[in-house]
């Protein structure tokens, strides 16, 4: 069975920015795809919509989510109910997936947190409870604090500039674990590649297995 791969920027960001990490996930055997939305004018029903469109072109194969913040996040809220959709995993990447103090900080900027923040507002202030999901879902964060988040003030504990670790730890996934890079860098880290590859064969982060 082929396996695909496909990729979810985070906010304020493009599909462009996914470039290291695809090329890197090609490397290692995969058919990846980059999934371009505007994380910020598009509807979140819009987007879930597209994204889940896209993953029913690539069955009856395997499909892969590998989401980066807000990516991540869209992932898990594409996958709550599976069903109809082809099988695979999930990693999210630095996502919020228990609210973003950042993100609440914005929002007492009244109008102007409103735009920044777009369509996906509440569901990155609040993020989700648990993860109650069919499928595998592993979640890799950062702590090398440089970032927007870490200006304003917001973050406590270990994190990665704009995400707290703590931020990351939803009950429910199968795997977790922190590296030593900023929210960033995380697409740009070979430590990340090799986590990300490890947990999609096995559904775990075993560096043994990689």
């Amino acid at each position: 069975m082929t396996e695909h791969i496909i990729l979810l920027h985070g906010l304020w960001m493009r599909g462009f920015a996914l470039g290291m990490l695809h090329r890197r996930l090609i490397a290692d055997g995969y058919r990846v795809h980059r999934f371009d939305y505007l994380s910020v004018a598009s509807s979140q029903q819009r987007i879930l919509a597209r994204l889940q469109a896209r993953m029913g072109e690539c069955a009856p194969d395997a499909v892969h989510l590998v989401g980066h913040s807000l990516g991540g996040l869209l992932a898990l809220r594409a996958c709550l109910d599976a069903e109809t959709l082809p099988p695979g995993r999930v990693v999210c990447l630095g996502s919020p997936l228990k609210g973003s103090a950042a993100a609440r900080a914005f929002a007492t900027w009244g109008r102007g947190g409103e735009v920044l923040l777009g369509h996906n507002r509440s569901l990155l202030e609040q993020g989700l409870e648990r993860w109650e999901g069919p499928r595998e879902v592993g979640v890799i964060a950062g702590r090398l604090p440089l970032g927007l988040g870490a200006m304003l003030g917001q973050l406590a504990g270990e994190h990665d500039g704009t995400v707290a670790v703590e931020e990351t730890r939803l009950p429910g996934v199968a795997d977790h674990c922190v590296v030593e890079a900023n929210h960033t860098g995380l697409l740009f880290s070979q430590e990340v590649t090799r986590l990300v590859t490890a947990f999609l064969r096995h559904g775990h982060f075993d560096t043994t297995a990689v």
